[in-house]
């Protein structure tokens, strides 16, 4: 990052480990920005597609989600300042992860819409969103997979998909398995829209490193 700032990554994460953390202690906080459905619907409270993905349901799920946002969101936004600068590139960052825990929250709201009782909480549609950017820009980097397996980006995140869709058809787990294929989708049609437009050579260049493969 520039010179000692902080990153937006880190205070993203220690904002989300905040609020988290209060609505740990808080239960009418944790109602109040919990992603409900029908209180969209029904109320207009639309701001829940956004504050629903700064709370969690345990200090694992917290601490799983910051983890994988940290290795990962350090990565993209060091890309997009060093191709965009420093305000743009952190436009870009905050659309890319914003827009997947909105985009992510768009499959319950429109399934439950009429379900007084269906709620839903994370950023893995966020984090979902930045990984599959970075697996457009870096698609044949080695990802570790549980700390042992070495498994490129992108191919991680193919079988990320078919483990999510297989999921979210089986139901039974209360995850939300559509919010993470959601999230994926914005996150890796975000970045594509982001260099086609901002520079199509730059796009080019990323393009030819996926399709070049592993070895090219």
């Amino acid at each position: 990052m520039e010179g000692a700032q902080i990153s937006l990554t880190l205070i993203i994460i220690i904002f989300t480990c905040i609020i988290s953390y209060q609505g740990f202690n808080n239960q009418q906080m944790r109602n109040d920005f919990l992603m409900r459905p029908a209180s969209v619907k029904e109320f207009g409270q639309y701001y829940r597609f956004l504050s629903s993905g700064f709370l969690h349901g345990s200090w694992i799920h917290l601490g799983i989600n910051m983890f994988v946002l940290y290795q990962f969101g350090e990565q993209l936004e060091f890309t997009l300042l060093q191709h965009f600068g420093g305000l743009a590139g952190r436009l870009f960052f905050l659309l890319i992860y914003l827009g997947s825990i909105i985009f992510g929250a768009l499959p319950s709201f429109i399934k439950h819409s009429n379900n007084q009782y269906y709620s839903a909480l994370g950023a893995s549609g966020g984090v979902a969103g930045v990984l599959f950017a970075c697996s457009f820009l870096y698609p044949w980097s080695i990802l570790l997979l549980y700390f042992v397996l070495p498994i490129p980006y992108i191919i991680a995140g193919i079988l990320y998909l078919f483990y999510e869709s297989y999921m979210d058809k089986k139901g039974g787990d209360n995850v939300a398995h559509d919010a993470h294929m959601s999230g994926a989708v914005f996150g890796y049609i975000s970045i594509i829209i982001i260099f086609l437009i901002m520079n199509p050579n730059l796009f080019q260049a990323y393009l030819h490193r996926l399709l070049s493969g592993p070895f090219g």
